[in-house]
């Protein structure tokens, strides 16, 4: 009878232990968010235009933007959120590749592009006092992709993808 309880409680247990892992592979399966050390991507429509875009919202994330990249696949670029509207400069400071600086007023209309060389220093400053959003695509991705001044971003897909990084909108000034 000892031997029985033996092989029974064996049984139970690896039993357990197959539920148990079982529930952990569910419950990752449903996680939501960015993955750890991943960048967060969103399709963001600027005009008629569709960008994949990545977002930088945190401070970290801004100031490292697309540095030490090799390439930007065509159709994608990264998205700079800021707290509060103000003037802008980028800097291309170990960024390896031509890009498209686009500044965006708070209600998500593009200002102005300006066109940024790789490791240049002087920084491309923005004309406008009002800068909320900031985009930066391959060189003539603007022109490329038919977005023209006063073309406007979907400020509802920003506060999504912001609600889905786990930050609040509302602390960018978006609903």
């Amino acid at each position: 009878m000892h031997q029985a309880t033996r092989i029974l409680n064996s049984h139970l247990a690896g039993l357990l232990v197959l539920l148990l892992f079982s529930c952990r592979q569910e419950a990752s399966k449903e996680t939501k968010g960015p993955i750890p050390g991943e960048p967060f991507r969103f399709t963001l429509e600027v005009g008629e235009a569709k960008v994949e875009a990545e977002l930088a919202a945190k401070p970290e994330e801004r100031e490292k933007g697309l540095m030490y990249r090799n390439s930007l696949a065509d159709g994608k670029g990264m998205l700079f959120v800021f707290e509060q509207p103000g003037p802008q400069k980028f800097w291309m400071k170990n960024t390896r590749i031509p890009l498209d600086i686009g500044y965006f007023s708070p209600d998500g209309k593009l200002l102005e592009v300006h066109a940024a060389q790789p490791h240049d220093l002087s920084g491309a400053p923005s004309r406008s006092e009002k800068v909320k959003f900031v985009l930066e695509l391959n060189r003539n991705g603007f022109r490329e992709m038919g977005i023209r001044m006063g073309d406007s971003m979907d400020l509802k897909e920003i506060s999504r993808a912001l609600r889905e990084r786990g930050l609040d909108p509302s602390k960018y000034g978006l609903p």
